[in-house]
């Protein structure tokens, strides 16, 4: 494999590592504005049924995003780690200057 090959290839998997952490990061911040309007509440009465259907539905969307966040967070760490070693092993089988 040429230096200039490795160099594409870590290229290739700098941007997409960067490219889905950075999807992941924002998924984690909707998820947290979600969680922030999530109240702990019972609600009696039919008044409280609208309030509550509002509820459900921000439960479900937060348990929506759980899969995919792992998924991101699984993939980020892959890339991650495949990068860190294909830079490590062509440091160390760098031909040294002569």
């Amino acid at each position: 494999m040429t230096i200039e090959t490795i160099h594409t290839i870590l290229l290739v998997l700098a941007v997409a590592w960067g490219l889905v952490t950075t999807l992941l990061v924002f998924i984690w911040i909707y998820r947290s504005t979600l969680e922030s309007r999530e109240e702990d509440q019972i609600f009696l009465g039919s008044a409280g049924d609208i309030m509550a259907a509002e509820q459900r539905e921000i439960v479900a969307r937060i348990e929506k995003l759980s899969r995919p966040i792992i998924a991101l967070a699984v993939v980020s760490g892959v890339l991650l780690i495949a990068g860190a070693g294909l830079w490590i092993w062509q440091s160390l089988n760098a031909q040294p200057f002569s």
